[in-house]
């Protein structure tokens, strides 16, 4: 299946599946503070993946600015840069990103520099005011928006919580033909890397490098397959699927919500940290509007829209959006992880347990992407 339709599989799963309805919900007023002026709205264009650009996340800011969001929605970061490559310079104001694509985003000059005093970074918890790859030096690129944590997703009638918090479960001999992969290697070989000990992932010297793809190899007789997000999410609701490898909380928490007996752990080994951020297209013709879009869905209002956003839930950055969400949605808040007293996911983080997903640092991209595609085709 090509990128465009695993975007569009993300869509058609949640429409069938109800997903946007399972959030709870919030008063309109309570997001929108004005009513839109009479002139006809002006179109804003976006590139990300599925749902940044949906009702429940924009309706409030086009209502507030009068504009419109139109989105154009990709899966994988390499299908993302591919669709920018082609594009004629300034067609898209807002580029949602992977936060491992950044520096890929800044050299090769299809993001503008942003101006860091734009955006409330001191609202934001310390890990999150300048992370990695979204500054060079003193110059801003993006803003974090989101993030959440990958682990083993697993099927709780099936699994139990003891044997997924290990790796090692994907070779259980139990769930032979029952486990999956999402289909990008970033994430299912960053997690059998941890399991191999490597405690700083994607950053191998040879030696490291090959005992991995030994590792990863070992694994195929397991597998039944690698799924986009729409095949994940319909193997682990209708039971084909009994563990993924590569995936969290952004598709079993939808799952949960819909009544699937399903949850993701990150395992004692660590788990992986995706991140999303948001940038400026070069050229954009909608600077100030996509400056402003920034700046909405990084204030607490924007933050509780996104840690609850229908298509996949995340954690957020900004200290005030927990505020918020607590006093919000306070179940959420707990499920996610983002309480305001005890052990929280901020925890995780500075412990050492979470790693941040990173393109590989030591091998080019295409060593770690061409042994993926090879790995697929072995039986």
């Amino acid at each position: 299946m090509d990128h465009e339709n695993k975007a569009f599989s993300r869509r058609r799963f949640l429409q069938t599946t109800g997903a946007a309805a399972a959030v709870p919900a919030v008063s309109a007023s309570f997001f929108i503070g004005g009513t839109a002026r009479a002139q006809a709205p002006v179109t804003v264009n976006m590139l990300a993946w599925y749902g940044h650009a949906e009702p429940d996340v924009v309706a409030a800011f086009e209502a507030e600015n009068n504009c419109k969001i139109k989105a154009k929605y990709y899966s994988g970061g390499d299908n993302m840069l591919a669709l920018i490559s082609q594009s004629p310079v300034g067609t898209y104001d807002l580029i949602l990103s992977d936060a491992e694509y950044v520096p890929q985003l800044q050299k090769a000059g299809y993001i503008e520099k942003l101006n860091a005093k734009d955006y409330a970074f001191d609202d934001f918890f310390p890990e999150f005011q300048k992370f990695p790859g979204h500054w060079q030096g003193n110059d801003l690129y993006s803003v974090i928006t989101r993030f959440g944590f990958l682990g083993v997703a697993y099927n709780t009638e099936t699994v139990s919580e003891k044997k997924a918090r290990s790796y090692k479960v994907f070779w259980d001999q139990a769930y032979k033909g029952k486990v999956g992969h999402f289909d990008w290697y970033l994430p299912s070989m960053g997690q059998i890397s941890l399991l191999g000990g490597n405690k700083s992932p994607f950053d191998l010297n040879a030696a490291q490098f090959a005992k991995l793809k030994d590792s990863v190899k070992t694994l195929r007789p397991q597998v039944a397959g690698y799924f986009d997000y729409g095949g994940t999410f319909g193997g682990l609701k209708n039971g084909q699927l009994q563990l993924v490898c590569g995936i969290g909380d952004w598709i079993t928490g939808v799952l949960k919500k819909s009544g699937a007996k399903v949850d993701s752990v990150v395992p004692d080994e660590g788990g992986l940290q995706w991140t999303e951020s948001f940038s400026i297209g070069k050229s954009s013709k909608q600077h100030e509007l996509a400056k402003k879009f920034i700046q909405y869905i990084t204030s607490a209002k924007g933050q509780v829209v996104s840690a609850r956003m229908a298509a996949y839930p995340a954690m957020i950055p900004n200290k005030k959006g927990w505020d918020l969400l607590n006093t919000v949605d306070a179940g959420e808040a707990k499920r996610q992880g983002m309480v305001l007293k005890g052990p929280n996911c901020i925890d995780d983080i500075r412990s050492g347990k979470i790693r941040f997903r990173e393109l590989p640092i030591q091998q080019p991209i295409e060593d770690w992407n061409d042994f993926w595609s090879d790995y697929k085709k072995r039986v």
